[in-house]
Parts: C-alpha cells; sequence; structure tokens
C-alpha cells in the first residue's frame, strides 16, 4: 500500500487497473457492514458507553490528538475515561496478541508509536490489543472506575457496538481521488459521513454541522532533557533538518514554517520504525520531529534532537455534546 499512496491524491492509467479491485474491496467491506447491522454477525455490547474515534480513510487525520483531548475534557468534566487501541506496530509478531495495558516503559516496537505516546501524556489508562471487546473488558477489570471508552481507531471494527460515531477528515486532502482502496485512500465511501454521529475538519474549512480542529503548538522540548524548553525564534540562523514519519508529513513541515523554521525536511513512511542513522545528520545544528517520532527515536536520540508538541484545538461545546448523548 505504501507505493499507492502517492497515487491517492490524483486520477492516473494505474487507476483503470486497481478499479477492479476497489469494486471488490466495497463490495466486501458493504457486505461486512451490512451483516453487523443486521445481527447476522454477533456484535458486542460493553457495559461503559463506547465512543469511535475514526475515519473513513487511510492516513493521519488527526486521531490521536483528538483522542486526547476528549479524554481531557472528560475528565475535567467528571468522568473517568480509557482509551483501547490496537496498537499499529511494524514488527506484527512482536505484538501482544492479548490485552495489554501499555506502560511508559513499553518499547514501540511491541505497543506501536500512538499508544505510547498517548500514554507518556498521562491523562488515562491505555490499552491495546487486536480483538478490542477483549481488550475492553480487560480494561474494565483492571479499572472498574471506568465509565467511558474511546476507540482510537476501530470505525470499521463492527465487532464491537459503539454508543457514538466521531470521524475527523484531513481538511488538506479531503479524501482524495475518492475512490476506495487500493486505487484511492477510501476504507469506506463518503456517504458513510451521513450515518456518523459528528465530522471533525482538522484544518480546513467546514460545512454545515461540522467542527473545525486546528492542531497548535510552538514550543519544543529537547528529547533528552524535557524540562529545556525553546521556542521556534531559538532555530533561527541554524542548520535545522526535520523529520516526519505521520500519516501527512508536510502539515508538519508546513507548521514550521508558519513558525519561521527553514528546515530541510526528511518525510518517512507512516509509522516508520527509525534506526540511528535516520537521524545522522553531519551539519545539524538542530533536528526537529513531531511526538510520534520522538517515541521511536528517544533510545538514540542525541542533544540535537528537539520535539514539537501539538494539541487540538476544539470547540469546547462539542465536548458538552458529546457529553450529553452518553449521558442518553
Amino acid at each position: 500500500m505504501k507505493g499507492l499512496e502517492k497515487y491517492w491524491y490524483r486520477i492516473s492509467l494505474l487507476h483503470l487497473l486497481l478499479w477492479p479491485l476497489s469494486l471488490v474491496f466495497f463490495a466486501i467491506s458493504a457486505i461486512r457492514r451490512f451483516f453487523y447491522r443486521s445481527g447476522l454477525l454477533h456484535s458486542d455490547k460493553i457495559p461503559v458507553p463506547v465512543i469511535i474515534v475514526g475515519n473513513i480513510s487511510v492516513g493521519g487525520t488527526g486521531k490521536t490528538p483528538f483522542t486526547l483531548w476528549l479524554a481531557q475534557q472528560l475528565l475535567d468534566a467528571g468522568w473517568h475515561p480509557a482509551i483501547i487501541s490496537r496498537g499499529y506496530t511494524i514488527a506484527k509478531k512482536k505484538r501482544p496478541n492479548i490485552p495489554h495495558a501499555v506502560e511508559i516503559s513499553d518499547s514501540p516496537e511491541l505497543v506501536g508509536d500512538e499508544p505510547l505516546l498517548m500514554v507518556q501524556r498521562d491523562v488515562c489508562p491505555v490499552w491495546i490489543g487486536r480483538n478490542r471487546v477483549a481488550v475492553a473488558h480487560a480494561l474494565l477489570q483492571v479499572h472498574p472506575e471506568c465509565d467511558v471508552i474511546l476507540s482510537d481507531d476501530g470505525l470499521q471494527h463492527y465487532r464491537l457496538q459503539r454508543d457514538i460515531e466521531i470521524v475527523l477528515v484531513d481538511g488538506q486532502r479531503g479524501f482524495g481521488n475518492r475512490l476506495m482502496l487500493p486505487a484511492g485512500p477510501l476504507r469506506e465511501t463518503v456517504s458513510r459521513l451521513k450515518s456518523v454521529d459528528i465530522v471533525i475538519i482538522n484544518g480546513g474549512p467546514v460545512m454545515a454541522g461540522e467542527y473545525a480542529m486546528q492542531l497548535e503548538g510552538s514550543k519544543f522540548y529537547n528529547l533528552l532533557n524535557p524540562n529545556i524548553l525553546l521556542s521556534a525564534k531559538a532555530f533561527t540562523g541554524q542548520k535545522v533538518h526535520a523529520i516526519a514519519g505521520i500519516g501527512h508529513p508536510e502539515r508538519y513541515f508546513s507548521h514550521l514554517k508558519q513558525l519561521g523554521i527553514n528546515a530541510q525536511t526528511h518525510a518517512f513512511p507512516d509509522h516508520h520504525c527509525y534506526t540511528e542513522a535516520d537521524i545522522q545528520f553531519i551539519d545539524a545544528d538542530a533536528i526537529l520531529m513531531t511526538e510520534k517520532d520522538a517515541v521511536k527515536c528517544a533510545s538514540f536520540a542525541t542533544e540535537q534532537c528537539w520535539v514539537l508538541r501539538v494539541d487540538a484545538q476544539i470547540d469546547p461545546a462539542l465536548a458538552q455534546l458529546i457529553i450529553e448523548k452518553i449521558k442518553k
């Protein structure tokens, strides 16, 4: 799939070859969803409300920062949230087959970069596993105080019943060529948005009924010494390299430009498994990266490594709307 990503945001002759496969993917997706909705396939109800935070396309849309924002909003309102995730890892053979409580000492190769990032934020418990139903039940046994579960991704994991579906959309890239996998980036058709509860646009214009989200951040912390903070101005006149192994690297690079940082950029595939060689830039005064990159570079970081923390900025009224929905 990685080699096809560059074709997902345009139309070319290659799509004539991939179109039949997209039709097959669409048919399987639609039939599977119908079977779950009709009860032909079994789905499980969890004893606490479940909020799905997902997308209908492949690639980064801002699910992780939104999930952290929502967890904090619920916590501030007196709820006791917890987060579950599949835990994407490159080394799939190392991934736990049973529900696993993510700890800050875990390796990203074991639990995945995003779950480890969320645990480092120390907002609420984070558990991972392929079977989200089993993960939710195991989590509740250990954390009986939990009264709402946030599923980071999992919109298409229909075995887990949900009370609220929230879909994030990349406001810059949209839905690409609007074709289904593998010809395009879509896991489900755009019409699926009509059946979800809330649609959030990350960094782009919104339509009636949608909510806007912006990712904001201007401070960098040193990866070796997190207590040391620098503003963007500190990198003026320096030889700066920027790396990003996220769903949409250009979003990060554009953010650096908006901060006034002129960096030589290096884009890596989403969930890239970094090695020491990836950040060895002989002429670098500073190496800037995302938090998602940082959890995978921490073991071989140098004093030149700096991390930009970003947080989701959303209308607080959305949190109240979600709370009202789960109360019902």
